[in-house]
């Protein structure tokens, strides 16, 4: 998060086209918003149930070219069963390219192997291979079962496997349904890829999976951390085409939500317009978007958030510590908000220590990204509750604090603004900022909680909260969680 004049990268305000398909769903005659309840998830019930491979369920007969009969050539084989299976019932409502057909081989291999025992490929070897892929030359899917499939595993569950192949199988899809061609940028058929996951998520949320369940709360938080986790972490290197991590759940909520029918909307054109400003690469930025959190950075942030969402009384800042005495408040490490006296109290080693970068090159699969803007927005959220106060909204339940997520992800956009004046904070949002976010979120949701600390179980539900306020604006948060 960059000073606003060391920030040449960020270059316009967001321009987005809103996608109201899904967001309503009739009742008794009536269009309900699937918002209405903050306890559901996409107009699914939160859940707590469990999450992975069904017990007392055959396994698949399907069988892979190269496996070994392991548990990890079990959990991919059951996966790509059901994910066939989805397919099949779906493809042909969706698309008018013919009937749906199965990938032609299926291929598992040990990134551990000796170069002896490596198999071709997609025309590559699988020697030191820690992959899975889709082979568009000869429509097959191919997994490593000794290194990649474990660690998604040991670190997200096994239902981050399922994910992974339903990313897989819907590069399948997309050519089978003839979406995109040669000639298509690669982040276009990545995107795509990840939402028909999500759309496939979906019917193993409502129950339809045969293999597999996963629950709508901490089940589907790990399966979006693991998204998080295989985004493109330096945005600057040239091999980066599957998109941020906010780029990267922005699509599997979308197929979660619309279906398969969203997916197909995902073009270059779209995508661009979801990016809008938002800053794309480091380029000249030495601190790879990262400054320290100090009294100084959040006083420049205070103006920010004076300018960028103004509010009157505004509310005045004790940099002493969270624990500030407040009658009908309770504190909530690393930032509190206290509406009697209107005041926010912050423990500034403690928010800077949740701020540090976690960013190491040689962990390709961090359970949780973090980033000065993981303390941040925290920071912006507990100014949300100030917003929400004076405009007479209860500071307590679900809805103050995904109205207080989504308030967040406004100020994060306006963060990209070109031309901010030093005197409206000189502080700007940098790339990788809105990952940091997105990670937070997922997984201990400070950032969408009541002034009590209190937030929803779904992390999904958090982060379309901030993703509404980051692409849609004020007005949307006001009235979806009214």
């Amino acid at each position: 998060m960059p000073k606003v004049r060391a920030t040449a990268i960020i270059t316009a305000v967001l321009i987005v086209v809103v996608l109201v398909a899904g967001c309503t769903r009739l009742v008794d005659g009536r269009a309900v918003s699937i918002y209405d309840d903050p306890f559901k998830v996409a107009g699914l019930p939160t859940t707590d149930g469990p999450s992975g491979p069904r017990t007392g369920v055959p396994d698949s007969t399907l069988t892979a070219t190269n496996g070994d009969g392991s548990a990890e050539d079990t959990l991919a084989l059951n996966a790509v069963d059901d994910i066939q299976t989805y397919w099949h019932a779906e493809f042909g409502k969706e698309f008018q390219s013919g009937d749906f057909k199965p990938v032609d081989t299926l291929l598992s291999w040990s990134a551990k192997a000796p170069r002896s025992d490596a198999r071709e490929f997609c025309k590559e070897t699988t020697f030191h291979l820690v992959n899975a892929a889709y082979c568009r030359l000869d429509n097959s899917i191919g997994w490593d079962r000794s290194v990649l499939l474990p660690a998604m595993t040991d670190t997200f569950g096994k239902m981050a496997v399922v994910m992974v192949l339903a990313h897989e199988y819907g590069h399948a899809v997309q050519t089978m349904a003839r979406l995109v061609g040669a000639k298509d940028p690669v982040i276009v058929k990545e995107q795509q890829a990840d939402c028909f996951a999500g759309a496939f998520m979906r019917s193993v949320a409502e129950g339809k999976s045969k293999h597999f369940t996963i629950n709508t709360s901490d089940g589907l938080n790990s399966v979006l951390a693991a998204t998080v986790a295989i985004r493109d972490s330096d945005p600057s290197d040239p091999e980066s085409v599957h998109g941020s991590a906010f780029e990267r759940v922005t699509a599997v909520q979308a197929g979660f939500t619309d279906g398969a029918k969203g997916c197909k909307r995902i073009d270059m054109d779209e995508i661009n317009q979801r990016r809008g400003a938002l800053p794309k690469t480091f380029d000249g930025d030495t601190g790879r978007g990262e400054y320290e959190i100090n009294k100084e950075t959040l006083i420049e942030l205070s103006k920010a958030l004076a300018a960028l969402l103004p509010t009157k009384p505004s509310p005045t800042y004790d940099y002493s510590g969270a624990k500030i005495a407040c009658p009908s408040g309770i504190a909530t490490e690393p930032v509190s908000y206290c509406p009697d006296k209107n005041t926010i109290g912050t423990d500034i080693p403690s928010l800077a220590q949740r701020g540090t970068s976690n960013w190491d090159v040689d962990d390709p699969l961090p359970l949780k990204v973090t980033g000065d803007y993981n303390g941040y927005i925290v920071f912006i959220s507990r100014y949300t509750l100030a917003v929400q106060k004076n405009h007479g909204q209860e500071l307590v339940g679900a809805k103050t604090g995904l109205r207080a997520a989504c308030l967040s992800g406004v100020v994060t956009g306006k963060l990209a603004a070109p031309n901010r004046p030093a005197s409206q904070g000189d502080i700007g949002l940098a790339a990788g900022d809105l990952d940091e976010a997105v990670s937070g979120l997922l997984t201990d949701g400070l950032a969408a909680s009541d002034v009590t600390g209190q937030t929803v179980p779904s992390g999904f539900a958090r982060v379309d909260a901030f993703r509404a306020g980051v692409l849609y604006g004020e007005n949307t948060c006001m009235s979806r969680y009214s």
